[in-house]
């Protein structure tokens, strides 16, 4: 344990030693969020690195992905964001050539957005950053551990939703 002077001069423990972790910091949930957060800092990271895209970019990007040309409400949905929180993003996207805006011919009063090629290759980098990343992650599980790990995920999963709906239903 390391010491700090008091001003009478007496060695006094470190504050920052000297207390036990706040309570909530040891629940499970808080760990699975700075796990969370860990991981979506370095994802951000990577991404900005490997594609030059920010948070927003990268999730509209990998949500696009390899599909057929979607609407910007359906886009919005995927990300689960608004269009207006997504119309900058898009508008940056557009202007990068990432991705490329036209008429729904079905109704051409709504937009479709689509990766152009250039932003097939951002894409395709978000990919294999990703499972590059997940490989790292999991590396030192053995194969019954990882899935043990995703069951325990599943069944907390359920739990969370329900206790959600609950919450919801409480207001």
């Amino acid at each position: 344990m390391s010491q700090t002077s008091s001003r009478d001069g007496h060695a006094s423990p470190d504050p920052d030693e000297s207390h036990s972790p706040a309570p909530i910091t040891v629940m499970l949930s808080s760990r699975l969020m700075v796990l969370a957060n860990l991981l979506k800092r370095g994802a951000i990271l990577r991404y900005k690195r490997l594609a030059g895209l920010s948070s927003v970019e990268f999730g509209l990007v990998a949500s696009l992905g390899r599909r057929p040309p979607m609407s910007v409400a359906r886009l919005a949905e995927a990300v689960g964001q608004d269009k207006g929180q997504i119309s900058r993003a898009l508008a940056e996207l557009v202007s990068r050539k990432l991705i490329a805006k036209s008429a729904n011919p079905k109704d051409s009063r709504e937009v479709l957005v689509a990766l152009t090629a250039a932003g097939l290759a951002a894409h395709d980098a978000i990919v294999e950053g990703a499972q590059e990343r997940n490989r790292q992650l999991l590396q030192q599980l053995s194969k019954d551990e990882f899935e043990t790990l995703l069951a325990q995920i599943d069944r907390l999963t359920a739990t969370a939703e329900k206790m959600l709906e609950a919450e919801k239903v409480s207001r």
